[in-house]
């Protein structure tokens, strides 16, 4: 019996719930946890808001959709169970489907006939259904699945007629697709699919998946490339994505699988950490972005190879005096850019100085690379590239950039500054920063704004702080990445901040529109008509 117990906990454990009834071909899909964002945003804070109350003053609003406004529970669905959204391209092109579960199924049927007038029940399979248009709502055993056409999500058959079929697919069926969906065999879902369930494992307000494979299945870019491999760089690719609203940050986790040769890649040239001497070496009082990256080259040519683009490469690459292997050689793996110190120039426009430097493998494969770019520049902007921007390098580093005196230290390395957010971003392969509130500051000090827009600035220098990205490691068959979106108030939940903050921008929309309605009124010529 012991034994039986832990078999069934353990397939348990393999398997989600969320998945269950959403195809397993689905391209995307977002769960979203009510329970959770009912309690960091009460509805009642919702109703608050300037957008909310310009839908609710509608005066061509039903009233029965003003009921759903007042609460949603009005509409029969338990708004406090999962919501869960996803998107399906298929043969003869695509749809967009909700599901929900059914908290009084009386409401929730009233609700439909005041949405579908004169939409008749009908039920199949023990499935009841609505239908209006190309959108059939349908529940069974409490679960709700509203389903809707949505050709536009297959490129190739958005134009006109299905490949497959030779019909029109602008007015596809629906109620076949809800059908589908409640008789979903467990095994067709993403219900035993081992990555969506690991996602739904994890804490969190939203959980996302996106099958690359789906997604890109059928698209105009394919057919046009299809001489190439490009297939192979999303072939088994999926990324899953989990976001936190919590107090003062808004916080994602991301993981990114490949198909067996790309991860065979991404394992074998992974990076390892960022070059934290090439950040340091940064002559920057007020940084505003970076980037740093930490490759294995080698990696570049398999890349290449894989999907196609080998041959293409050294072609374009011959013509500037090198070859991929020079600029393999010629690359140690490591890579920064930089914007900082943003000032006004004469003309008041927002002055940036750039920066981007590379760690050097072999100097002499490297000088063919600055030739190449001396070529260019002769060739594109009718000059050197010490025309227009400005170079330096060493032993170890090559730098380029929009200021003289900035290169030149970067490369004497004289100076090196204390780095804040170099904490947070170390140890990782992929790094970046952006600090928000001095890009919002540095540019927007340079504007000349009205009193509405100034409203967005002060408001938007109370919201925003920064963002700070890291990650790139391989692990567990993934690549993972963390987005760390932090606000200027750390005391309040991120997801109330963000209400308010779009609340303002709505109001501030709305006053515009009806500023700019009143000029046109006034401006408007008055008919003059002479008497006869």
């Amino acid at each position: 019996a012991a034994v039986s117990l832990l078999l069934i906990l353990t397939s348990c454990s393999k398997s989600n719930k969320q998945g269950r009834y959403i195809p397993g071909n689905a391209a995307i899909a977002v769960v979203v946890n009510g329970e959770s964002i009912s309690t960091k945003l009460p509805w009642e804070e919702v109703k608050q808001t300037e957008w909310f109350k310009l839908i609710y003053t509608d005066t061509t609003l039903d009233a029965f959709l003003k009921s759903a406004l007042d609460n949603p529970d009005n509409t029969g669905i338990d708004t406090k169970k999962d919501l869960i959204f996803f998107a399906v391209k298929d043969s003869i092109g695509g749809y967009i489907a909700f599901e929900g579960t059914i908290k009084d199924e009386n409401m929730f049927k009233k609700f439909l006939g005041n949405m579908s007038q004169g939409a008749k029940e009908t039920e199949k399979d023990g499935v009841k259904m609505m239908t209006i248009q190309q959108v059939t709502a349908s529940w069974k055993d409490g679960r709700i699945v509203v389903a809707g056409n949505a050709p536009f999500l297959d490129q190739a058959k958005a134009f006109g007629m299905s490949r497959a079929s030779g019909s029109n697919i602008n007015n596809r069926e629906m109620t076949p697709v809800c059908l589908q969906i409640h008789g979903l065999a467990e095994d067709k879902s993403l219900a035993k699919e081992d990555k969506m369930t690991d996602l739904m494992k994890q804490k969190g307000d939203m959980h996302f998946w996106m099958n690359s494979e789906s997604l890109n299945n059928g698209s105009l870019a394919n057919a046009a490339l299809s001489m190439l491999n490009l297939s192979k760089l999303y072939e088994g690719s999926y990324t899953t994505g989990v976001v936190n609203f919590d107090n003062g940050q808004i916080n994602m986790d991301f993981k990114s699988y490949s198909g067996k040769e790309m991860t065979e890649i991404t394992k074998k040239y992974s990076g390892t950490s960022i070059n934290e001497d090439m950040i340091k070496r940064i002559p920057a009082k007020n940084i505003a972005v970076l980037f740093s990256l930490n490759f294995k080259p080698e990696g570049v040519k398999e890349f290449l190879k894989l999907a196609g683009l080998d041959g293409f490469a050294n072609m374009g690459t011959a013509y500037l005096g090198f070859n991929v292997d020079d600029f393999i050689k010629a690359n140690k793996g490591d890579i920064m850019f930089c914007l900082s110190d943003i000032k006004s120039d004469t003309l008041g426009r927002p002055d940036l100085n750039v920066l981007f430097s590379a760690a050097i493998g072999d100097k002499d494969a490297f000088n063919k690379l600055v030739a190449a770019g001396n070529k260019l520049g002769k060739e594109e902007m009718g000059g050197g590239m010490n025309d227009k921007i400005f170079y330096n390098m060493n032993k170890e580093y090559f730098a380029i950039g929009s200021k003289k005196e900035s290169v030149d230290q970067y490369i004497a390395g004289s100076n090196k500054s204390s780095i804040p957010v170099l904490e947070k971003i170390s140890g990782n392969p992929i790094a970046a920063y952006i600090n928000v509130q001095y890009l919002i500051r540095g540019i927007g000090e340079s504007e000349v704004r009205d009193s509405l827009t100034n409203v967005i600035y002060q408001a938007s220098l109370n919201f925003w702080q920064d963002v700070i990205i890291s990650g790139g490691k391989f692990k567990d068959g993934a690549i993972d990445q963390h987005i760390e979106i932090n606000l200027i108030d750390k005391n309040s939940n991120s997801l109330k901040l963000l209400n308010k903050y779009l609340s303002m921008l709505a109001d501030v929309s709305n006053k515009k529109k009806a500023m700019i309605a009143e000029q046109m009124a006034i401006d408007e010529p008055v008919a003059v008509v002479e008497e006869p």
